[in-house]
């Protein structure tokens, strides 16, 4: 079953109140209510694009698949590209926690990775 994750997204993306964020992007506020505590099984395209939008996502980031007991489908099936791995990491812990030197290695990284996308 397909289901929309997107409070582990708006974790990642730091956003407090999410219910605020969204209302503020253009969400109603029922919408926003419906997409935080996954009322619904039908999404609107123009949510998800505004969505994708606001949070720098592509859809693929805000589903996720979990594996239905009554369904098996074949272990290369590219649903299972939207199983969740590791959620739980904190990288907001680990950066806090990084050895300044290392920390620089890592901005390093960013900032290459951010130009070598923009000569793309």
């Amino acid at each position: 079953m397909l289901i929309f994750n997107i409070k582990n997204l708006l974790k990642t993306r730091q956003v407090e109140k999410p219910h605020a964020f969204l209302v503020k992007a253009g969400l109603s506020s029922h919408s926003a209510h419906n997409i935080l505590n996954a009322h619904s099984r039908v999404y609107r395209l123009d949510h998800i694009e505004k969505l994708c939008e606001i949070l720098h996502c592509e859809p693929n980031d805000l589903l996720t698949y979990v594996p239905d007991s009554n369904k098996i489908l074949a272990d290369n099936h590219p649903l299972h590209k939207l199983t969740p791995k590791n959620e739980e990491f904190d990288w907001q812990h680990t950066l806090k926690t990084l050895p300044l030197e290392e920390l620089k290695e890592v901005a390093k990284f960013i900032s290459q990775s951010k130009q070598n996308k923009e000569i793309e």
